[in-house]
């Protein structure tokens, strides 16, 4: 027990005045979770979108969201606004999952919307690439699908950003983080409702319990996609589609890949590792 508690990491009550590596821990672990749990679920054809890598770069989340924050200045409500970006694309595209293959192109687009639609000063996508590995032709396309996907819902409240936060928190896999201070009452109020469907984020074990939530959804099996926050119930989910030729011919190459690595697979798996940017 003293062990545990000396490991403890204390964090303020509001998000802007968290530290950044923090709040990148943070995001990265619920990141990581939603990874684990949606890359259970089959890959389907018309589930393909253009942010699927062929192969999962060779690059944890939190160290590619240190690289972004390093390199970019990224500001910490754009980071949080990523998991709102989530949780809007899922509610709209059931189809979509935040997986190996999708999260960091996810993160680089969104961090470039993001910081677009809520800072005076951002980088060029030239940048925002490079920094993720990808090339420009390949940003611009991503951000284009990332917009419309989001119906260019850019903002969120800055309560939300704080719900973000503190569930963020109080479900880390570790358990070693913790807000001190005093808190407002929005924070504070009916710490079920704060949690809001956390056991949907959260990988599923034993130790798991229910908690209420306002879209009173059940726990996700594992062929459910997993969001994380949110009451997404008045957003409008798109009709459910049949694959586009150009899905099944995606498909149908990267189960090919898959199957007989190629110099082109080489290639792709090289852009999908951000390059080492002094």
């Amino acid at each position: 027990m003293e062990s545990s508690t000396s490991e403890r990491v204390e964090l303020p009550a509001s998000f802007e005045d968290t530290d950044m590596d923090y709040l990148a821990q943070l995001i990265a672990d619920m990141l990581e979770r939603l990874m684990v749990h949606n890359d259970r679920i089959p890959l389907l054809p018309e589930s393909l979108t253009r942010f699927h890598s062929r192969s999962a770069p060779n690059i944890s989340v939190l160290d590619y969201l240190r690289r972004i924050i390093r390199f970019t200045n990224v500001e910490k409500s754009c980071l949080l606004l990523t998991l709102h970006y989530v949780d809007q694309i899922c509610a709209r595209t059931p189809l979509f999952t935040l997986s190996s293959l999708t999260c960091h192109r996810f993160v680089i687009a969104a961090i470039a919307v993001s910081s677009k639609g809520l800072c005076d000063t951002f980088c060029t996508n030239s940048l925002y690439a490079k920094v993720g590995g990808i090339s420009l032709s390949e940003l611009n396309l991503l951000e284009r699908e990332f917009l419309s996907a989001i119906d260019w819902r850019l903002t969120c409240t800055r309560e939300v950003l704080q719900e973000y936060y503190i569930n963020l928190v109080r479900t880390h896999s570790s358990g070693t983080f913790v807000i001190i201070g005093p808190q407002s009452p929005t924070m504070t109020s009916s710490s079920s409702d704060i949690d809001i469907d956390s056991t949907q984020s959260r990988s599923v074990s034993p130790s798991d319990t229910p908690t209420r939530s306002i879209r009173h959804r059940h726990r996700p099996s594992p062929h459910e996609t997993s969001a994380i926050l949110i009451d997404t119930s008045m957003l409008a989910p798109e009709a459910p589609v049949r694959a586009t030729l150009e899905q099944n011919m995606a498909f149908a190459a990267l189960q090919q890949s898959r199957d007989t690595p190629s110099s082109e697979d080489d290639r792709d798996q090289t852009r999908d590792q951000p390059s080492q940017h002094q």
